[in-house]
């Protein structure tokens, strides 16, 4: 029935004020339109012309003129109320997955995220257009029809009334069945979105490993449960659908056996049989409006119910304004006392244990370790996409704050991840996508520090070539050269964070990249996690992790000295045989 979200929209009120009162208009232009077509039929009967039934006539198309108006304008109103909302349902979505930060989007699948806010919204308002007037006809218009049968004929409104709540029984009870199926089918048509994401962003590593047809056979048991679980749905509609027709022609029908009996017997006029005769399926025609419409609003009702689950999700804690400057400077001082980290709430083991530094000023910081140690994230709470577990845990400037999702303090983030977000827009854009008014000098400066001139020059239309999704593809090291085309080209953002950015790329290539990237990270404070060892020479401090904690620290020099973990770890790789990149 009426999701209770819906009144948590704003103006919804108002609207079903509208709709109330349209329904009521509604019914009584339906009993006009029986009443003037009865009318003019039994005048006939008695022997009268057409010609003299004018004023029936008349009044008939009048009611039913006024019936089609009245229905247009509900849904012109009603359209517009829906696309608004779903607008406005849409901007908070997007406004809070932002706010969570991109590890809950990890959590809950980047293609259900990006299909609820571009589908599943559309869906929303689908659901609106069609649940809200077929919800307030349900609850108006069958009432004040049976009040106007008991006026006619009161054996007539009994029937009505109990085959009505017979019919109820049957669409509460089809109704959950079909909820239970629908919301089946939704998990399935989430994991199949996830899926479809999944393969398209791997497809080429995919193809290099030789485990495409393997894939292609998981995606193919996905649709395949997706499409098994939407037949299920579909039979359950048509069963629900037919049962309805069922009972509602069997209720007419008998109306029709009692009306004649009586008028065989003479117990009753002419015009109150037919206005009954015409009135009864209009009785039942909101109820079977409503159930034929029911299935298709399943899954914009599921929809507006993990929409508004994602907005009710527990923001970060609130915090005082961070006081710092418009550029991260040499006085400025950041650090961590005993941090621990959780990725969810019901997490018995902290992801991150007694996490103690601290930085003033510009440096580049490693953070290295073994894949699972922690260093990522690490980097997300430094980005403000994580929450702390306690208080008091992170001072900047002195200033004790919960976390880092501190407006002033994600401004001047520049964070690169191991796989760049290329959009589907010129290479221009793309390298301009936080400075969009850089000037062409700047554009081509960040270009030639970055490494990209040769890129450009064979591109065919130059830096008007169409990348990302349908556009030129590249390769993972110029994916990452875009990226530092933006860091170049934006030179306000003081603080940058590499989450191992040259995790895919061959040693050759990171080589190249590495002679790219050192002039970036000057005059910057750098968090630089990896776990690439020939990195740690050009850091100025080291943070060491093991298991969530960071059990060495120091600069290059001490950390290589101390014969712990930093050592065991470089003697551990070099058994490995990893190849340095200065090599």
């Amino acid at each position: 029935m009426m999701d209770k979200n819906l009144f948590r929209m704003e103006k919804i009120k108002p609207v079903l004020i509208g709709l109330a009162g349209l329904a009521v208009l509604q019914a009584f232009l339906i009993i006009g339109q029986a009443y003037f077509l009865s009318k003019g039929i039994t005048n006939l009967w008695q022997g009268q012309r057409v010609s003299a039934q004018g004023k029936e006539i008349f009044f008939f198309f009048l009611c039913f003129f006024l019936r089609q108006v009245a229905q247009f304008f509900r849904e012109q109103q009603l359209d517009k109320f829906a696309y608004q909302q779903s607008q406005i349902l849409r901007k908070q979505l997007v406004d809070k997955i932002f706010s969570l930060g991109p590890n809950f989007v990890q959590k809950e699948g980047t293609g259900n995220m990006v299909t609820m806010a571009i589908e599943g919204v559309s869906q929303v308002e689908n659901y609106l257009t069609l649940i809200l007037p077929k919800i307030t006809n349900m609850m108006i218009i069958p009432w004040l029809v049976a009040a106007f049968l008991f006026t006619q004929d009161i054996l007539s409104g009994v029937i009505v009334l109990l085959v009505f709540p017979v019919i109820i029984i049957f669409m509460v009870i089809l109704g959950y069945a079909a909820r239970a199926k629908a919301d089946r089918q939704y998990e399935g048509f989430q994991k199949l979105s996830n899926h479809f994401i999944d393969a398209l962003r791997g497809l080429e590593t995919l193809k290099l490993l030789g485990l495409s047809k393997k894939y292609e056979k998981n995606v193919y048991n996905v649709s395949e449960e997706y499409r098994k679980a939407t037949m299920s749905t579909l039979k359950i509609a048509i069963l629900s659908t037919f049962a309805l027709d069922f009972f509602t022609t069997l209720s007419v029908a008998v109306v029709a056996l009692f009306l004649g009996l009586k008028l065989i017997e003479g117990q009753l006029a002419l015009l109150p049989a037919l206005i009954v005769l015409v009135l009864t399926p209009d009785f039942f025609l909101p109820l079977r409006d409503f159930s034929s419409d029911y299935h298709a609003t399943l899954n914009g009702g599921n929809t507006m119910k993990e929409i508004y689950r994602i907005l009710d999700q527990e923001p970060f804690k609130a915090t005082q304004n961070l006081t710092l400057n418009e550029k991260w400077d040499e006085t400025e001082t950041l650090s961590f006392e005993k941090l621990n980290v959780k990725y969810a709430k019901e997490d018995e083991r902290m992801t991150l244990s007694d996490i103690t530094f601290a930085w003033q000023g510009f440096g580049k910081i490693g953070i290295v370790g073994l894949s699972g140690s922690g260093k990522s994230t690490l980097v997300k709470v430094l980005g403000g996409f994580l929450e702390p577990d306690g208080s008091e845990q992170i001072k900047v400037n002195g200033q004790v704050i919960p976390h880092l999702q501190q407006e002033k303090w994600q401004k001047q983030l520049f964070y690169i991840p191991q796989d760049p977000y290329i959009f589907h827009d010129t290479i221009r854009n793309n390298i301009c996508f936080y400075v969009p008014d850089a000037s062409p000098e700047s554009v081509e400066q960040a270009i030639s520090q970055a490494g990209l001139v040769e890129l450009i020059e064979e591109l065919p239309q130059g830096l008007a070539t169409m990348i990302g999704e349908g556009g030129q593809t590249l390769s993972g090291g110029q994916m990452q050269r875009v990226a530092l085309a933006r860091a170049f080209l934006d030179q306000e953002r003081k603080i940058l964070l590499f989450d191992e950015p040259t995790a895919h790329l061959d040693i050759e290539t990171e080589a190249e990249l590495k002679a790219t990237m050192l002039p970036l990270l000057e005059n910057h404070l750098v968090f630089f996690a990896t776990h690439r060892l020939h990195w740690m020479k050009e850091m100025d401090y080291i943070l060491v992790m093991q298991n969530g904690k960071i059990v060495e620290q120091g600069t290059y020099e001490q950390v290589s000295k101390q014969q712990g973990y930093y050592a065991k770890f470089v003697a551990e790789t070099k058994a490995g045989g990893e190849l340095n990149a200065n090599q």
